[in-house]
Order: structure tokens, then sequence, then C-alpha cells
């Protein structure tokens, strides 16, 4: 092979190369971001608790029991799209703590939100700057995280929560730590 003809192949390997990554991309479930916490202690915070400015919540409302923590703010469609199914989840399942991450919002609406939709949580937890979000590796919301009963993180789920991400994904996961605790 002459050298003309092997310059010739080195773009279309480039654009070869470049179509199989495109190809394996878009073979992904971005809603399937691992983790670097999972298997790994909460991260430790002080925040305000939403409802009352007064009092700072820190990681020690996580233990005791198996906790899902979900990260949601007033501005968010999806967030507003699962608030139903958590109501739901909170009350069939009191043996769970629904606790609250409310993330980058105002106290005023989140405040609305809850008293328009119900409140399912626990506790709420309120991070109008993201001090704490960027520790938990928070990009976007809504996010839900597993915390065992003794304050690890076993799982992260990225979008809202339905009847079937519920059934199938996280309630396997929960009750696998509640046996654990018993």
């Amino acid at each position: 092979m002459n050298k003309s003809a092997t310059r010739a192949l080195i773009p279309l390997g480039i654009f070869l190369a470049l179509a199989a990554l495109l190809f394996y991309g878009l073979q992904l479930d971005p809603r399937k971001i691992p983790s670097p916490l999972v298997d790994k202690p909460a991260p430790d915070f002080t925040l305000e608790s939403l409802k009352d400015p007064s009092q700072t919540l820190t990681k020690d409302v996580l233990l005791g029991k198996v906790s899902l923590v979900n990260v949601w703010a007033s501005w968010c469609p999806s967030c507003r799209q699962e608030h139903g199914e958590l109501m739901r989840i909170a009350r069939r399942n009191p043996s769970i703590q629904v606790v609250g991450f409310n993330w980058k919002d105002t106290r005023p609406e989140a405040l609305q939100m809850l008293t328009q939709f119900g409140d399912p949580y626990a506790v709420s937890i309120y991070d109008p700057n993201n001090h704490s979000g960027i520790d938990w590796g928070v990009y976007g919301a809504p996010e839900t995280f597993i915390v065992d009963a003794e304050g690890i993180i076993r799982h992260k789920h990225v979008g809202p929560i339905d009847a079937q991400v519920w059934e199938q994904e996280i309630r396997p996961i929960v009750e696998q730590y509640q046996a654990k605790k018993s």
C-alpha cells in the first residue's frame, strides 16, 4: 500500500472509532449513573429544617431506620410528578423514613408545594445554596438515596419514582436492609 492510500485510511479509521463510541454511548441508560457514595457513609451535613429554620438537622436523622432521602424542589416538574408516589410510599410503609432534601429552592415555594400536595416527609432538610448537595453528588432533581439504619448509602436512583420504579428497583433494596436491621 502506498503512502497516499494509507493517509486516506486515517480519516476513515477516526470516523469509525468515533461512530463506535457514539453507538456505545447511545446504549447506556442515563438514569444509571454510578455514585461513588454507594456503600459509603452518608456525607455529614448541618442544615436547617425546611419547616423550622431554628431547628438544625444533621446526619443523625438518618440513623436507626432505613431512609429514602429524596432530593426535590418546588420548581422541578419531575418532583411534582413523583410526589403522589412518595405520598403512597410514606402512607403504606411506616417503617421507612422518607426524608426530604429540599435543594436549590426557596422556603416559601417549597412549603407551598407541601401544603398544596401533601407532605410525605418525616423530616425535611433545607439546602437552598447547594452546600450539602455537592457532598451528596446531587446534580439534578429528583434523586433518591436509600440509606440503611447505620447511615450507609446503599443505592441512588436518578429521576422520578413511580409505582414501577418503587416495586422493581427501590422496594427490594429497602426490604433487604430492613431485614438486616432485624
